[in-house]
This record gives C-alpha cells, sequence and structure tokens, in this order.
C-alpha cells in the first residue's frame, strides 16, 4: 500500500525548467518509486496556458505514482497544503539591468512567495529556490516566511557542483562516479568556489591525480585557476552562447538531484547546496551560502572541520561579501 501523496509545488511550472521537472518528479526520479505525489503547478497569468498544457501531458502519460495536477495562478493555492516548494520562476536579467534592480524584482515576487508559503503550506514544508539570484531570492522568501524555520529553506548549487564533478572527471579521464568531495562554496554566481583540496578519484586525492595529469602541482594549480574554475562558474553562459537558450535540462536534473538528497538522504556521500549559515567557515550567520553538505533525517548539515587554504579562504570571503551586499541591497528595499 502507498503512502498519502506528498504534495509538490513547483513555481514557473510552464517554463522551461518547470517542464524538464515535471515528468521526472511524476515518475518518481525525486522522492522514489513508492512514493505519490500530488503536483501544484503554479504560474503567473500568462504563463497558465503553458502549465494547463502541461498537465494534460502529465495525465496523458499515466504515470501510476501520479495522484493528481492542479494548475493556479494564486501562491495561496499552488501552496495550500505543500510539503515541497521548488521556487523556479524568476525575473531573469535583461540587457541593461542593474543587479540591484534585479534584487528589488525578486523581492516583488520571492517576499509574496515566502508569505502565501507561511499562511497555507504543511508543516513539514521544504523549499528549494532554483530561480537566480537563487541565495538572495532564498533569503527573501524565508524573511517573508516567519513562521517557518529559516533551515527548511535552500538554493541550488547542485548544478554547480555537478558541473565540477564533470569538468574534473573529464581532466582526469575518469568515470564521474569515481569522483567525490567536490564542494562549492559561496555564491551561485561568478564569484562561486569550486574547491577540489578534500576530492578524490577511485579514492586517490584529486590534487595528485591532477598533477600527475598536467606535469606537476604548479601547472595542475595553474589549471584549476585557469581553466577549472572558470569553466564551471561560467558554464550557463556558455550553454547560451551554443544552444542559444538557457540550461534548462541540467538545471531540472540538478533540482531533482537537490530534493532527493536532502529528502532521502546521501549516506555519507558529500554534496554541495546552498543553505542558511549558523556561522561555520566564519560565514556570517542567516547568509544563505553554499557549503559541502551531507543530507540525512530530511535536512542538510553542513560538513564541517574542512581545512582552508589561503586561495580558498580568500575566494570563499570574496563570494561572501558578494552575499553580504546583496543583502544590504535587499534590506535598503525593505524586503527583509
Amino acid at each position: 500500500m502507498h503512502p498519502a501523496p506528498t504534495t509538490v509545488t513547483i513555481t514557473g511550472a510552464g517554463g522551461q525548467i518547470g517542464y524538464a521537472l515535471l515528468f521526472r518528479i511524476a515518475a518518481g526520479e525525486m522522492l522514489g518509486p513508492d512514493r505519490p505525489v500530488r503536483l501544484r503547478l503554479l504560474e503567473i497569468p500568462q504563463g497558465v496556458k503553458a502549465a494547463e498544457g502541461a498537465a494534460l501531458e502529465l495525465q496523458d502519460c499515466a504515470f501510476p505514482l501520479l495522484a493528481g495536477v492542479e494548475v493556479s495562478d494564486d501562491p495561496r493555492v499552488g501552496f495550500d497544503g505543500a510539503d515541497l516548494a521548488l521556487l523556479v520562476g524568476a525575473r531573469p536579467r535583461t540587457a541593461g539591468m542593474e543587479r540591484a534592480d534585479l534584487l528589488a524584482a525578486n523581492a516583488g515576487i520571492f517576499g509574496p512567495q515566502g508569505a502565501a508559503l507561511n499562511e497555507v503550506a504543511a508543516d513539514g514544508i521544504r523549499v528549494l529556490t532554483v530561480g537566480n539570484p537563487a541565495n538572495t531570492n532564498a533569503l527573501i522568501a524565508a524573511a517573508g516566511a516567519p513562521g517557518i524555520p529559516r533551515d527548511r529553506f535552500t538554493a541550488l548549487t547542485r548544478l554547480d557542483h555537478d558541473r565540477a564533478v564533470a569538468q574534473l572527471a573529464a581532466a582526469l579521464d575518469a568515470p564521474v562516479a569515481d569522483i567525490a568531495g567536490v564542494a562549492i562554496w559561496g555564491n551561485h554566481s561568478a564569484t562561486q568556489f569550486a574547491d577540489v583540496a578534500h576530492a578524490s578519484v577511485a579514492g586517490r586525492p584529486a590534487l595528485d591525480a591532477l598533477a600527475d595529469r598536467f606535469g606537476g602541482a604548479d601547472a595542475a594549480s595553474a589549471w584549476l585557476d585557469d581553466v577549472f574554475l572558470p569553466r564551471v562558474a561560467q558554464r550557463g553562459a556558455e550553454i547560451i552562447s551554443v544552444r542559444g537558450s538557457s540550461s534548462a535540462a541540467s538545471a531540472a536534473n540538478a533540482a531533482i538531484a537537490h530534493v532527493r538528497d536532502q529528502v532521502l538522504g546521501t549516506g555519507g556521500r558529500r554534496v554541495s547546496a546552498a543553505v542558511v549559515s549558523t556561522g561555520q567557515y566564519g560565514v556570517p550567520e542567516g547568509l544563505v551560502c553554499s557549503f559541502p553538505v551531507v543530507g540525512e533525517s530530511g535536512d542538510y548539515r553542513v560538513v564541517e572541520g574542512l581545512d582552508l587554504d589561503e586561495r580558498a579562504r580568500a575566494r570563499l570571503d570574496a563570494s561572501v561579501a558578494e552575499l553580504v551586499a546583496e543583502r544590504e541591497t535587499v534590506r535598503s528595499l525593505g524586503a527583509l
């Protein structure tokens, strides 16, 4: 006998990422093959028709685990009783838009969504922010939901993590499954730091493997700084330039992996997620910052005790400074 359905709300459900998410969630790839789901597709009025079309397709797939699909443009309807919320819809940055303008536009989206979650979501609600700037949008949503514990809000840096794993595997001609311990620190932005200092390849330290591959530690370090870090941080722009549109499928895949590992656990395996800081690694309390984490008991726990050398510390501090600046901008707008 199946358990009661889990209610999953996806905002921006009529968009490309939403479309890439819905069918995989309904097939059980996010919560497992024995957990029914009820999908709530939340859209702005202009996007409702696209979401309704996706709902028709979901029905036509006859997924055994899909207990129902509802479409709405009202957050209090879309979030009603939600156990999981994936906040995908966001105001994208357009040509000539300053970052402060982007933050202001998204404050008008994520603040009211947080308020609606606070009012109608299930007691055990977990919220993943996918829409960019994801870290600070998560902070805004959490501020709008004072009745929901802050640690229920996370932001997506799993795509950056997966990109880093894939780039490291390609450089070492190793299977992705052999890579462990990669970490993304900081903001989901160009300042993020993809760290391999504690990573391994088939049990061997990644830095040793890179030194062998590139002919010494100095050459490996140069590759990390000049090729690896920029490639990971700018991969989204690279995909847009090649594909002509954003990386919707890989973002959806990362969101599914983030929720799956949070809910079902990682078995001690380290991944990366942006979570609310409680002061770990000197990150100011309350910021939504990416750390190495493990999933256990339905939540993410930051892996503590990892050594950060001067290079890593400087990069983390720079990304945290950006997060602090974003928080102050949002605070000046009255959104916190």
